[in-house]
């Protein structure tokens, strides 16, 4: 579970390689990179607000939760499962969709509708699963309920292929954390969530001042921190961008994002020796096979 959790936070960006992580436990493969801090900064902009990968996409947005399944006004078609879904996962599914369209009884409704959530995302079909725990969240409303579906969301929206589904499934984000954080303000990890998905919206400024405003609450929250960077090196701010991972491995220095993301920034700015020394130490920390790949890419670089 902790390699699973790992390799999830792995976000790619095409500098030299994908970071491909296995789960958040994936299969692994390599992403020829793009050269120029334009196009770096292209990718971080797209990627910024990715978690990580799962076993359907190989790590990457190339299939996404949101890009293949068929919708309905009230959520995902419950007659269209995902085709992409493994013929044993469907089964299941169709079998428990069909108890949910026909169940009456409010509460074993909801029972069904939690075991869908569940099959959804271990089918990594978070869409799916966040249209099944909104569903659970609005008959019994609060923090957490709500958090879990909102979650659900985030995950489709990290995935998320097209600007237009990540506009769409943002706002979907925004509504839930809203109500997170409603009945919880300091609830921070869904103040950081809500901030990346004002970074799709046509408000992005409003992104970056939730996520200043968790810093300030917790000046050492890694995930604020985290992202940040990202978003420095999104608008070519590597200098700024070098100050965030500088800072996130101060607060956590087996942090093999900060590390790795640390390089990338420096290397940016020209700084190659103290590039290479982060780019050994993201690759000392970890014993993925993308990540390996992606650090001897770059060190290969800066010779």
């Amino acid at each position: 579970m902790a390699q699973r959790t790992f390799s999830h936070q792995l976000i790619l960006l095409a500098v030299a390689a994908a970071l491909i992580a296995g789960l958040f436990l994936l299969p692994k493969v390599i992403v020829k990179p793009k050269e120029g801090k334009g196009e770096l900064a292209q990718d971080a902009a797209k990627t910024a607000t990715r978690d990580g990968g799962g076993p359907n996409t190989n790590g990457s947005k190339a299939v996404a939760s949101s890009g293949e399944q068929e919708q309905t006004a009230n959520g995902p078609s419950l007659e269209q499962p995902h085709m992409s879904v493994a013929p044993a996962q469907r089964r299941e599914i169709n079998a428990l969709t069909a108890q949910y369209t026909a169940e009456r009884d409010p509460v074993a409704k909801l029972r069904i509708a939690g075991n869908l959530a569940d099959k959804y995302k271990a089918a990594e079909k978070f869409d799916s699963a966040g249209y099944f725990l909104e569903q659970v969240a609005q008959a019994r409303p609060g923090e957490q309920t709500w958090k879990r579906a909102a979650d659900a969301y985030f995950e489709a929206f990290s995935f998320a292929t097209t600007q237009e589904r990540q506009k769409t499934l943002g706002t979907k984000c925004q509504e839930l954390y809203g109500k997170v954080l409603k009945n919880n303000p300091e609830n921070l990890d869904a103040k950081t969530n809500l901030g990346m998905a004002f970074m799709a919206s046509e408000n992005p400024v409003q992104g970056v001042v939730l996520l200043r405003e968790v810093l300030v609450a917790d000046p050492r929250n890694e995930k604020a921190i985290y992202n940040l960077g990202l978003l420095s090196m999104q608008s070519n701010q590597y200098d700024k961008a070098v100050e965030r991972f500088r800072e996130l491995t101060k607060v956590n220095p087996e942090n093999v994002n900060g590390q790795f993301y640390l390089g990338v920034a420096l290397a940016q700015t020209g700084a190659n020796d103290a590039a290479k020394v982060a780019f050994q130490k993201a690759k000392s920390l970890s014993t993925d096979p993308g990540l390996t790949a992606a650090v001897d890419e770059q060190l290969q670089k800066l010779q």
